[in-house]
């Protein structure tokens, strides 16, 4: 969930360093550090609480001068946030400076070990552990640090991502991984190291992904080497990133996350290009034609998923059991490996991830290839994790995410969700031609139809200074738009801190509804789809109690704008891709009452773009 860069070649490292904690600020962070070499052999670290700006305040009068480096944003797991658990961290004679994603989960026992050798600790973190037990085999055994390394992983449970320098070799990084992802950029002459692509870009194109037991030997004018644990040298494929370096930029926007709202209308359609032909009458997804066999074969799909990548799964399940008429079953990914599910090898699941580096997502991928499973994967990532241990999958192609409470990443996945469906159906003969081709062509018109959305930008932000005041807020809607409004009331919680719960509209009566007076915003998703007269009930039983209702109706709606509080019209679409039109309005508001409210939107408290640790 932190943030790793590194650095090796001839250039001054730390600018490198700095402006690749900078890029991979979005992933979230309490502290940040940097290690350096520098020309006299000096291995100096200097780290601190708070932000990336607040070190370059710190190292403002210090020596910064080195070609090779490492640097970390951290977020805690082992420790609070604070200068001595940030990392990097020093090995005991401060030969040995380290850097970790994960959490080493026996580092107690290993430290009570260090501890009984006269190891002394700086910190209460799990990190430092690890740091010194690498010199603790270092130093008893004569070893290198490569060899030091691969013994010390071996004493190790738990996920890492690590580089290590050595002040003795100035020359050298070491990095290692498991079930954390790490990326080696390979440029002319000279290395990075990140814990995605994001930072790497500016510099080259070409990366190598480590595997799950990989160590990476950077050293100064050698080729990359990679070895694993017993130092079997490792085969590894050179990729060719194709980012771009605008999209890490705001682009004039305020904050990524308005930006990545915005950017809505044209991700879909990089989304859909190429899968959705030029008469709008087909759909050819190429996992589908790869792999009809299992996929239409299968007698239960498994969606496994975690946060908003959930919300879109639940859309998902509705999509392919009303148009595939196969059963889907949804789980959060955090559960489904702790109570032993039944998985057979005629079931079909699908990991949901935006970062593709989810670990309860990667671990319930594997659980379900161990028990026989067709796995398909849905990432945004390209080359993360997740994408490689599936057996097939789609890209959602909507470029990188920043903002940490997901927007255009929602939309994508269900985009993709959408067209899963309709291509398998097609596939099973279980729709009929005219009601395919009415879908296919409703689904090339949402980009259209999101821009208009967007035009209510400022409207919502006029109603947004209303809601500041609220400290609880219900989430309305039924059928396809229930799961809108489970993700709306995320996006409200993850970034004002305004506590609030997504309901179907009928299980109001079921306990929700006393919660509601004139203090209690309502948020109601009403489009006029074949539930809209319940849901005009629901309403009306909110306005018997006098709760405030922001309704989000179709355009020319007659009943529910008379009575609701306030209305935003939206463009009307088939109720099955509602949830691609419904959602953005409501990442507006969030968006707007959070920064009503003053809040960091694009890096919320307690946050991490990408969770990567359970």
């Amino acid at each position: 969930m932190c943030g790793i860069v590194g650095y090796i070649g001839q250039r001054d490292a730390y600018p490198i360093l700095i402006k690749g904690l900078k890029r991979l600020e979005y992933r979230g962070y309490d502290s940040a550090g940097v290690a350096i070499i520098n020309r006299g052999r000096e291995l100096n670290v200097y780290k601190t609480k708070g932000k990336v700006s607040d070190l370059e305040h710190f190292v403002e009068d210090k020596d910064v001068s080195g070609t090779i480096g490492i640097a970390h944003t951290r977020w805690a797991t082992h420790g609070e946030p604070c200068t001595e658990n940030a990392h990097p961290h020093y090995s005991q004679t401060k030969r040995l400076a380290l850097i970790h994603n994960g959490i080493i989960e026996n580092y107690a026992s290993l430290k009570n070990k260090l501890q009984a050798k006269g190891y002394t600790f700086q910190s209460s973190t799990d990190t430092e552990v690890l740091v010194q037990l690498i010199e603790f085999i270092q130093t008893s055994h004569e070893l290198n640090l490569l060899t030091a390394v691969q013994l010390a992983l071996q004493e190790v449970i738990g996920a890492y991502a690590i580089a290590v320098l050595d002040k003795e070799n100035p020359n050298q990084i070491i990095a290692a991984r498991k079930s954390s992802p790490l990326v080696v950029g390979i440029g002319e002459g000279e290395f990075f190291l990140a814990s995605d692509a994001t930072p790497i870009v500016e510099y080259t194109d070409k990366v190598v992904y480590l595997d799950d037991g990989e160590i990476a030997v950077i050293r100064r004018d050698e080729k990359l080497k990679v070895v694993n644990l017993d130092n079997v040298e490792c085969p590894h494929d050179v990729k060719t990133v194709t980012m771009n370096l605008g999209q890490l930029e705001k682009g004039g926007y305020p904050h990524f996350m308005l930006k990545e709202i915005f950017e809505q209308p044209d991700c879909i359609r990089d989304c859909m290009r190429g899968r959705i032909n030029v008469e709008a009458d087909n759909v050819v997804l190429s996992a589908v034609i790869d792999y009809k066999k299992q996929l239409l074969s299968a007698k239960r799909f498994i969606i496994v998923a975690c946060g908003t990548s959930w919300h879109a799964a639940l859309i998902g399940k509705h999509l392919i059991e009303s148009l595939c008429r196969i059963p889907v079953e949804v789980e959060y990914a955090s559960e489904f490996r702790y109570h032993n599910p039944v998985i057979d090898a005629d079931d079909v699941v699908i990991a949901i991830s935006q970062s593709g580096e989810t670990a309860d997502t990667l671990a319930a991928v594997e659980l379900a290839k161990s028990r026989g499973a067709f796995i398909y994967g849905i990432c945004n990532a390209i080359g993360s994790s997740i994408p490689r241990a599936t057996h097939t999958g789609s890209y959602i192609h909507v470029g990188p995410e920043i903002g940490v409470a997901s927007t255009k990443a929602f939309t994508g996945q269900v985009t993709v969700l959408a067209m899963l469906a309709l291509s398998m159906a097609k596939e099973k003969n279980s729709i009929d031609n005219h009601t395919f081709v009415n879908i296919v062509k409703e689904l090339q018109q949402i980009p259209e139809k999101m821009e208009e959305v967007l035009k209510e930008n400022e409207h919502i932000a006029q109603l947004a200074k209303i809601f500041t005041y609220a400290k609880n807020c219900i989430y309305l809607g039924r059928g396809y738009s229930y799961p809108v409004a489970l993700e709306g009331a995320l996006k409200l919680k993850e970034i004002s801190y305004i506590h609030a719960e997504g309901y179907p509209a009928a299980e109001m009566k079921h306990g929700p509804i006393a919660l509601v007076d004139e203090e209690m915003p309502v948020v109601v998703i009403a489009p006029h789809d074949d539930l809209y007269e319940k849901v005009l009930s629901n309403v009306q039983e909110v306005k018997a109690r006098k709760g405030r209702v922001i309704a989000f109706v179709s355009k020319g709606d007659q009943m529910i704008s008379q009575i609701a509080d306030t209305c935003i019209e939206l463009p009307d679409t088939m109720d099955c891709l509602t949830p691609l039109i419904a959602t953005v309005p409501l990442q507006m508001l969030a968006y707007h009452i959070a920064v009503c409210k003053g809040k960091n939107v694009d890096q919320p408290r307690n946050l991490a773009k990408s969770v990567t640790v359970e």
